[in-house]
């Protein structure tokens, strides 16, 4: 694959186990790649191992999720960065 080398900026791009880390290499797409990365990951694993990984990222941004849950057509309920977002209590707004 020929992700952009910025994603992964704390890894050495060269010795990437693109399948041993997929969960690694989708989250980083889907949360900071570009519509070529997220190209690029989608026909190289798939929209089911997609799927898979980012129904259990733990921490996602509220665009990313909401993009996800439209793309894949689920609820945001079933993220589990919703029930973790949902279990963290939050200043009360004054």
């Amino acid at each position: 694959m020929k992700l952009s080398k910025v994603l992964f900026w704390d890894t050495n791009y060269d010795t990437i186990d693109w399948d041993g880390k997929a969960a690694y290499v989708i989250e980083r797409v889907v949360t900071r790649g570009t519509m070529d990365d997220w190209n690029q990951a989608r026909e190289y694993y798939g929209l089911t191992k997609i799927k898979e990984v980012v129904l259990n990222v733990r921490s996602l941004d509220k665009k990313t999720h909401n993009f996800l849950s439209v793309f894949f057509d689920l609820p945001m309920e079933e993220f589990r960065c919703y029930k973790h977002r949902q279990s963290i209590p939050q200043h009360f707004p004054y």
